[in-house]
């Protein structure tokens, strides 16, 4: 990615128009001091960071990788200074409280910091990546003594957090997990077990790392509801070395440059955060973040994936085109964006990666207002729609930045296939996205099970926001008919629901069957949304490009995107009714 380029208009545009954030940021106490020029600084600045700091290290880092001896972990070359880098400039800071050393700013400047540093350098990004997550984490469950050891050195970044769920028998059910935690007489607990896929689990990037660390208490129930939630410092308080040792790093499809340790933990000293058995609740104060910044992850993917075909397909030339604008220059070969085959894919990636990042950017403005509003109501509501669309994000995000990846690859041709263009380190590093922090199947499963059909209503609460919008929209006469199609398909996945209810009665497998459909017929209709909002707020600008480009882009979705939501519709349908058979050996 040395020759990304931060997509600032469009983040502006995202900003300043869609959202119209710094209206909202005016009217919050916390964030009153936050305008559009301070946000468009952080902009600027994070941009610089990531293209000029980060992403030359990011094709280097990818062949080197990192190298383990002696249980030590050594990152690949110009990571330590570049994470140096990032800790002098303020970066870790961002979204923290003042109280704890932060700069409390908006999450959605952070989750804009967190698109461009995936899309310029995914590995190097790891490392930073759950920090503010782990914050969260301890603010709510650490006791006080702890709070005062551990929040300033990570907001400062003189620590980094790591995350310690899998086992070798535990991946996404956790609940089968072994590790143990013995409590002391005196002073915290023992914690012994082993730890598989911990991102960051050991590195040369910082002298102390903070893992959190899923455990059982002796006696505690069986299942998820007896696991417990500790912190476990690799230097202990007197600065000797805890009792965690690193046993291994995998060797990986992509994102090499990130080290996956494998941990053991012989009698380690850790606190526990939270109550205990109730370690799953503290997680999720950290996941859900986790899981939203994963879904940037996508973004960033798609980002990096869209410029490159884009570039590529202004200078490549093969053939004469059927048509071309009227101004083109005639030569023996055209510009293949000319072709109508790569249009399409060009104009995919362009409506996905910007309909991403107005959805992505929505999500994390609400969640600043579910902390921030000083109305309760307002809070409450963008709590629950934040977490309602937060598996959405995450599973749609990651499997279209991976889709995307492919689909750029393509206009490469066989040299996309080749090192000699970076689209084929982009396509094998977002593919880890869709697995870890939740694969997308459980993100699919929380979405339907957990989200609509246990949740309180906030699905309907999100489609009469949804058909509102097409109300609006639908007063444009250009644009009245895709905003009723709109419509009439929020009606019919509400109307789902329903029949998913019903078919539960006699099937408790039938949710379980339809939940990756439903998940994607959802996430085509909430780009949907973030699309007609850009007709009314781009509608009458055409003098103005940036606004004409959204608006022919939207036309581009409704044409041939929003169709897709008829696809995932029938296949919600087939599968309530149609069994699975099992396989055999």
């Amino acid at each position: 990615m040395e020759h990304y380029q931060a997509p600032l208009d469009d983040m502006r545009y995202v900003i300043a128009d869609w959202l119209d954030a710094p209206a909202t940021w005016a009217r919050l106490p916390a964030l009153q001091e936050v305008d559009a020029d301070l946000a468009d600084q952080v902009l600027k600045e994070a941009a610089r960071f990531a293209s000029g700091v980060i992403a030359p290290l990011n094709a280097n880092g990818d062949r080197q990788g990192c190298r383990f001896a002696d249980g030590k972990v050594s990152t690949p070359d110009g990571f330590p200074a570049a994470y140096q880098a990032f800790v002098d400039a303020g970066w870790p800071a961002l979204a923290a409280h003042a109280e704890d050393g932060g700069q409390g700013l908006p999450q959605l400047l952070n989750t804009a910091l967190l698109e461009m540093l995936y899309a310029c350098n995914h590995a190097w990004s790891m490392y930073t990546g759950i920090a503010h997550g782990a914050y969260e984490c301890l603010r709510l469950y650490a006791p006080q003594w702890l709070r005062e050891r551990y929040l300033p050195a990570i907001v400062s970044g003189e620590i980094l957090p790591t995350m310690c769920l899998s086992e070798a028998q535990a991946g996404s059910d956790v609940g089968l997990l072994r590790t143990r935690a013995e409590p002391l007489e005196d002073d915290g607990y023992l914690i012994s077990g082993s730890k598989i896929f911990a991102s960051g689990g050991e590195h040369d990037l910082t002298h102390n790392i903070l893992h959190l660390v899923l455990a059982r208490l002796p006696n505690a129930p069986a299942g998820s509801r007896g696991i417990s939630l500790f912190v476990v410092p690799k230097h202990l308080p007197d600065g000797s070395l805890n009792a965690v040792h690193c046993d291994g790093i995998e060797h990986k499809m992509g994102i090499h440059g990130s080290a996956t340790c494998a941990l053991r933990f012989d009698g380690a000293h850790g606190w526990m955060l939270g109550e205990p058995n109730q370690g799953l609740a503290a997680m999720f104060a950290m996941m859900n973040s986790a899981r939203l910044y994963v879904g940037m992850q996508g973004l960033g993917h798609a980002e990096a994936a869209w410029q490159s075909a884009l570039n590529y397909a202004l200078d490549r030339r093969q053939m004469r085109a059927v048509s071309r604008p009227a101004d083109a220059v005639v030569q023996e070969a055209d510009p293949i964006h000319f072709h109508p085959a790569l249009r399409h894919t060009l104009l995919e990636l362009r409506v996905h990666t910007q309909g991403m990042r107005m959805l992505g950017y929505w999500v994390a403005h609400m969640l600043d207002l579910s902390h921030y509003s000083p109305e309760a109501p307002e809070r409450e509501s963008c709590s629950a729609l934040t977490q309602l669309l937060t598996p959405l994000v995450k599973a749609h995000f990651t499997e279209r930045g991976f889709l995307s990846a492919s689909a750029a690859l393509q206009v490469f041709g066989g040299y996309g296939y080749c090192q000699e263009y970076p689209i084929e380190q982009t396509l094998r590093d977002s593919r880890i996205a869709m697995i870890y922090e939740g694969t997308n199947e459980i993100q699919a499963n929380d979405l339907l099970l957990r989200k609509v059909l246990r949740g309180k209503g906030s699905l309907s609460a999100l489609m009469k926001l949804y058909r509102d919008e097409a109300a609006l929209v639908a007063n444009t006469a250009q644009w009245s008919e895709p905003a009723r199609a709109f419509a009439q398909q929020t009606s019919r996945l509400e109307g789902a629901v329903e029949e998913i209810r019903e078919a539960e009665l006699d099937d408790a497998e039938a949710p379980y069957r339809v939940a990756g459909s439903f998940l994607r017929w959802l996430a085509v209709l909430s780009e949907g949304y973030v699309w007609l909002r850009a007709v009314r707020v781009s509608d009458g600008k055409l003098d103005n490009p940036l606004h004409a480009a959204k608006l022919e882009s939207a036309r581009y979705f409704f044409d041939f995107c929003l169709p897709n939501a008829s696809h995932h519709e029938d296949q919600v349908s087939i599968g309530l009714k149609a069994t699975l058979p099992f396989l055999t050996a």
